[in-house]
């Protein structure tokens, strides 16, 4: 299922990245010249699928793909305007580094990016942590929408 997120409506996200600063995690826009990392990391950590919708990301500019960094390695990954323009995602967190923080300061980074393009609205598309995305950012689902975009993929 896909949800839609009000862009314009979106809560204060500087204590989720406070949080993470305090513990040595930044989260930032991917540069170009990491584009190679970033990919075979997704491609290794997720999916094919996932790395493919990255590589779109990192054709962007400015770049649409944010990355966390934990102590010089990387600990997650999200993205938007990939697959379709006002999508968000795809998005994972290294399974050894979930819990602290990460996805929640990841998608507030694309959320507030989106809203900063003129985005009203967001899609989250393919949704698995439809309850994560409720809470944090009042996501709601989108009748109707399974499978959504994704239907037919090879």
């Amino acid at each position: 299922m896909d949800m839609l997120v009000k862009l314009y409506d979106l809560p204060d996200s500087r204590s989720a990245f406070a949080r993470l600063r305090e513990a040595g995690i930044e989260v930032r826009r991917a540069l170009a010249p990491e584009k190679h990392k970033v990919i075979a990391w997704v491609r290794k950590t997720f999916s094919e699928g996932w790395a493919s919708e990255a590589e779109v990301a990192f054709s962007r500019q400015p770049v649409s793909c944010f990355i966390a960094i934990d102590r010089g390695d990387l600990a997650g990954f999200a993205c938007h305007d990939a697959t379709c323009p006002n999508f968000f995602g795809p998005t994972g967190v290294e399974p050894a580094a979930r819990k602290k923080g990460i996805g929640a300061a990841l998608l507030f980074a694309c959320l507030e990016d989106m809203r900063q393009a003129g985005y009203g609205y967001a899609i989250i598309g393919g949704v698995g942590p439809a309850d994560f995305y409720s809470r944090t950012v009042g996501a709601i689902a989108i009748e109707g929408s399974r499978p959504g975009i994704y239907r037919g993929l090879l």
